[in-house]
């Protein structure tokens, strides 16, 4: 089952706590009808718009996070993320290009209430908190990407063949993004046995819940655009 990797240990409880919300993010309607063929190009041109700009972000997160953590083979962990994460905006860019957006056109976009209230919560999370408080609001995205990629790739609901977005399916279920995936659970896990995770269960899952909450409200940004 494509979920499996999902399901176990302190991520698998967070994402179990979320209840509701978390479906309405890896099933938002958004997501169906971008594997159906059927979401509106302005609204997919939103998105991205906004994601580039929320990718900025992220990446001041991850940062932070290395400041965080006391070990090297962590620190080298979330450092990996960071480097991928700036890796892909090039990458991001030229995605864009297909879709008739230049670099500048994203950069002189002002950032959406949904990117801002998104985003700046993490990095909220991660001046005020621990390195285990920031990775409970970071994994909602990283991971829960994977498993809509993995969804959609395992649907036979989904459309592949002349899908527009069928290349952005195919870039969340890659086995390169699922390895990451794969490292940041795993640095989440060991954070969370080092620094308490189970006497903090309650205060950790309200972060997840509500960073999967926000990533809802980010994909229901993109569908207004329509």
């Amino acid at each position: 089952m494509y979920t499996t990797m999902f399901e176990t240990g302190l991520y698998g409880r967070l994402r179990q706590q979320a209840g509701g919300h978390w479906q309405d993010y890896v099933a938002h309607p958004f997501i169906r009808q971008l594997a159906a063929g059927t979401l509106p190009e302005p609204a997919f041109r939103r998105y991205l718009t906004q994601d580039y700009l929320f990718l900025i972000h992220f990446a001041r997160a991850y940062a932070l996070l290395v400041s965080k953590l006391r070990t090297l083979p962590e620190m080298r962990a979330a450092a990996a993320s960071l480097n991928a994460i700036v890796a892909e905006l090039p990458l991001h860019l030229a995605y864009c290009a297909g879709w008739g957006l230049d670099e500048g056109e994203i950069a002189a976009q002002p950032e959406a209430p949904e990117t801002m209230n998104y985003t700046r919560y993490v990095l909220d999370i991660g001046h005020a908190g621990d390195a285990l408080e920031l990775l409970a609001a970071l994994l909602p995205c990283v991971a829960g990407y994977a498993e809509i990629g993995l969804r959609l790739l395992n649907d036979p609901a989904t459309r592949m063949e002349g899908n527009p977005y069928a290349s952005w399916i195919k870039n969340y279920g890659d086995p390169g993004y699922l390895a990451g995936v794969r490292a940041a659970i795993e640095l989440l896990e060991n954070v969370g046995r080092q620094r308490g995770a189970e006497s903090r269960f309650a205060e950790l899952a309200q972060i997840f819940t509500t960073a999967t909450r926000l990533e809802s409200a980010f994909w229901q940004m993109g569908l207004n655009a329509s």
